[in-house]
């Protein structure tokens, strides 16, 4: 493997481990690092590499929230149960599997169009003006949504409070993160905020939601990246896994910081990089190729 090429990709991990859960487009990031540092590799596995990497993030959420997400304990026998036919006991948590029915009402609307229209958005959307003007335009969502419940208590504390409706909603705000740019964790964020979910409650749902659908969209990668090429060439194998590492590590830093920071400050200031970053792009890389 190529040193240069190992340091590209763990910059491309560190990116991913930051935006994933940051609600400022991890993909779109990565795409804007490619086109700055641009990766040596086919393009086949560059397509598959910007969405499977993500599951080195997916692994951090399930260390930091396992007790949240596995619903199935032992439980010992009671103190009146005696004898050799008393034996512990698998327990399913319904409040867990409920949760789970949520998150997988959510995913519905996301996966279906994702399915239906993958290639048209890698051939058409992957584009530097997209991107910035995806940025741009959710920034300025994020800024107005939080001017409108300044000062208003939202209604929703726990995911538990969450309804099968207030799921499918978040759910359907999901599907606009097939844009590049647009960021899956900000669009579901938007939509829990619009439905009166708290900040902390907002942005664990979507950690939640992001592992189904990152499952289920890297297989996807990795079924038509070995249909469609001839596998692994080279250090490729080796990149994908330095880069799944790196944004594991660094997600669960991530992951901590965003729910620190959303129990004292609003998404307001996620919203004014947005604004920052789609600019930058503009003037660096878009207006320059129109030249």
């Amino acid at each position: 493997m190529d040193f240069i090429e190992i340091l590209k990709v763990i910059l491309l991990g560190v990116v991913e481990g930051i935006t994933e859960w940051l609600p400022v487009s991890s993909t779109g990031h990565m795409l804007l690092v490619d086109e700055i540092f641009t990766l040596n590799a086919s393009e086949a596995f560059k397509e598959m590499f910007f969405v499977v990497i993500q599951l080195g993030a997916i692994l951090a959420v399930l260390v930091l929230f396992w007790k949240k997400l596995f619903p199935f304990h032992l439980e010992k026998p009671s103190d009146f149960q005696t004898g050799e036919t008393a034996k512990n006991k698998l327990v399913a948590d319904m409040g867990i599997l409920n949760l789970w029915g949520k998150v997988l009402i959510a995913c519905v609307p996301a996966g279906a169009i994702g399915i239906l229209c993958d290639d048209i958005l890698e051939a058409y959307l992957h584009t530097p003006l997209v991107i910035s003007l995806t940025l741009i335009l959710y920034g300025i969502a994020f800024i107005a949504v939080e001017n409108k419940n300044k000062n208003r208590a939202l209604p929703i504390q726990s995911t538990d409070e969450i309804s099968y409706k207030h799921a499918l909603i978040i759910g359907a705000f999901q599907v606009l993160s097939l844009i590049p740019g647009t960021s899956r964790s900000g669009a579901t964020i938007i939509g829990a905020l619009l439905v009166g979910v708290a900040r902390p409650v907002g942005a664990e749902f979507t950690f939640f939601l992001a592992i189904p659908v990152m499952l289920g969209a890297s297989a996807i990668k990795l079924l038509k990246f070995f249909l469609t090429s001839n596998g692994f060439m080279g250090a490729e194998l080796g990149y994908l896994l330095i880069g799944s590492i790196v944004a594991f590590a660094v997600s669960l830093l991530a992951i901590r910081f965003l729910m620190d920071f959303v129990k004292k400050h609003d998404f307001k200031p996620f919203g004014w990089y947005r604004i920052a970053l789609g600019a930058l792009v503009i003037a660096t890389l878009v207006l320059p190729s129109m030249l």
